[in-house]
């Protein structure tokens, strides 16, 4: 029993909250419900329109886009990883670190990296680097010995030359050599032409004397036989008178045999000289000199091997001489590029603040210590906040009425209260990479610079810009003046035609207007009104050819200029793209605006 009065109890009070929970939801909904209608009477009013209406007048019209983006320097000094490979970071300084002059001057370490493993290689390498210089230098020296000795076997070899002419000129004469050069290339070719030089009269030299000497024993030997016999004779006489002994008569008798022997050996010598010792000695000379010539062509011949060999051996010392230096200082590169030392003043930003990703697809990896970082990865960034820019994605159905040098309006989010000015720099040709997460949604980077007179914003100590800041930027596309316009909402479409409203005593009927450049708010009307017109804020929606039947719109007034083509308005339910701030179009339906609104929720 207790337990069913618990029941009824929790029953009873579940209910009371639920009729509490309607009530409140009902009240709220009233509220918003009185609050948009009050806000729409209350524009009404602020037009000088009656309830409903708007009366369409001449006025400015501002055209322009505005986006979110973020803000960048627009020069940064990149500090990137130039060791090869991978490698772990040890230490970092912390993020927003401020390097000053002086930090630079004395080079503070930003990042160190780990070096282990490049000292080890760098430890090897400089081993063989000096390997390879020994055998360099080795190699020089060696092709400097060759050269002298090259030069001192050539020099050699045409000693001998010379001193085989010599030699040859010395036995000859030097006009009969002269001559023998002449006619004799080869002697094995002629042996007369040599044994005929015996009697040539200019001959001289060696050859000559001994032949003179040869002559001179025949004449000599000669001489005495002659005397010999005539003293035998007489001592034949004598003995034959008994003047003498016969020991006398035979010993004048053996000198007569004595001199004729000598003669006859006097002759032969001669003979044998003319005959065979003349010729061979001079072709031995002469093939001496030329035995002495083809070993200078010789020595010539294998100087230049031996030098080219000298100097291919110094080429390919010196290759792998400048290959392992290369490889050293290479190396003396990476070991001192694991540490980063400040380059220029300002606040450190890390590169995963910095960086500017396109697509979610791609992974990075933060900065940070024990990361794993890869050659030309970028770890920090040093911003030059003396001048900033702002990042911006520009909707393709934009981008072609952005023109560099167009003004801008930019609002930083961290300084709500203050208006900075600046104009675009840059638009980029080519789309983004596409979204994976949208992949037809194509945008177009586009850079609004500040301007100089907001530069002392970037040199505040306590507030001031810095990089990474979200900015709203209106850039002004267009400015249109003494134009008829009307609210947006105004203007609605049936069948393909853009109508008004027009409100006169006997009650609304449609126009056919022919709408150009718009807003958020409000659309340029370019015919069909005039001013001073009531148009129906709210609009009736027909069934097309039905309300056509019953209401036949009038025909168009022109006002303004007659050669720009209509531009389709977006329908009241549709305008109004969820954008901050006023933007253009000029080519624009219904569709599109659906578009441009879900490319902003995006």
């Amino acid at each position: 029993m207790n337990n069913s009065k618990k029941m009824k109890t929790r029953s009873t009070g579940a209910g009371r909250i639920k009729v509490w929970l309607l009530i409140l939801v009902c009240a709220i909904v009233l509220a918003v419900g009185l609050y948009f209608v009050s806000g729409g009477l209350g524009k009404a009013e602020n037009s000088g329109s009656t309830a409903g209406t708007y009366k369409v007048k001449r006025g400015d019209l501002t055209i322009s886009v505005t986006e979110n983006g973020d803000i960048r320097p627009l020069y940064a000094k990149n500090i990137q990883c130039e060791v090869e490979g991978k490698t772990t970071i040890i230490s970092i300084v912390d993020e927003g670190t401020i390097v000053t002059p002086e930090d630079v001057k004395n080079g503070k370490v930003l990042i160190e990296l780990d070096s282990s493993s490049i000292k080890e290689r760098l430890t090897t390498q400089e081993i063989t680097y000096l390997s390879a210089d020994a055998s360099f230098t080795e190699a020089k020296e060696a092709l400097d010995i060759q050269k002298k000795q090259n030069d001192s076997d050539i020099e050699s070899g045409r000693l001998k030359v010379r001193f085989a002419l010599m030699d040859l000129q010395k036995y000859l004469g030097e006009a009969v050599a002269n001559k023998l050069l002449s006619i004799a290339k080869d002697p094995a070719e002629d042996p007369n032409k040599i044994s005929g030089l015996i009697s040539d009269p200019e001959l001289g030299g060696e050859a000559l004397q001994m032949l003179r000497v040869l002559e001179s024993n025949i004449q000599l030997t000669g001489s005495k036989l002659l005397q010999a016999r005539d003293k035998y004779e007489g001592t034949k006489e004598l003995f034959e008178n008994s003047y003498v002994a016969e020991i006398e008569l035979k010993r004048d008798e053996l000198e007569v045999s004595s001199g004729e022997i000598q003669q006859n050996q006097d002759a032969t010598t001669k003979e044998l000289f003319v005959k065979y010792g003349f010729p061979k000695q001079a072709e031995f000379l002469l093939s001496g000199y030329y035995e002495s010539q083809r070993e200078l062509d010789r020595i010539e011949a294998g100087a230049r091997s031996k030098l080219a060999q000298a100097q291919a051996k110094l080429g390919s010392n010196h290759t792998t001489y400048l290959l392992q230096k290369e490889r050293l200082e290479k190396l003396k590169k990476q070991f001192n590029a694991c540490i980063i030392r400040a380059p220029a003043p300002g606040e450190v930003i890390y590169a995963s603040r910095t960086d500017d990703h396109r697509s979610r697809s791609s992974t990075y990896v933060s900065v940070a210590v024990g990361t794993d970082v890869q050659e030309r990865q970028k770890l920090i960034s040093i911003p030059d906040t003396s001048q900033m820019k702002i990042l911006l994605r520009i909707h393709e159905t934009w981008i072609d009425k952005i023109q560099l040098g167009q003004r801008a309006s930019i609002a930083v989010s961290a300084f709500p209260e203050e208006r900075f000015s600046g104009k675009v720099i840059r638009k980029a040709p080519l789309a983004d990479p596409p979204d994976y997460m949208n992949p037809d949604l194509k945008v177009y980077t586009t850079e609004v610079l500040f301007d100089k007179t907001d530069e002392v914003m970037f040199d505040r100590t306590d507030n001031f810009i810095k990089t990474g800041m979200s900015a709203k930027v209106e850039i002004i596309v267009e400015k249109l003046n003494d134009i008829l316009s009307v609210p947006i909402q105004a203007v609605i479409n049936d069948q393909g035609r853009k109508l008004c409203y027009v409100v006169n005593s006997s009650g609304p009927r449609p126009v056919e207007v022919q709408p150009g450049a718009f807003n958020d708010n409000f659309v340029e009307i370019k015919n069909g009104l005039k001013e001073g017109d009531d148009v129906m804020l709210n609009p009736p929606r027909g069934t097309g050819a039905d309300e056509r039947k019953k209401t036949k719109p009038e025909p168009e007034i022109e006002n303004g200029d007659q050669q720009g083509k209509g531009v389709d308005v977006p329908e009241r339910e549709q305008a109004g793209p969820s954008i901050n701030g006023s933007k253009t179009g000029q080519s624009i339906n219904g569709s599109e605006t659906k578009q441009r609104s879900e490319s902003r929720r995006r």
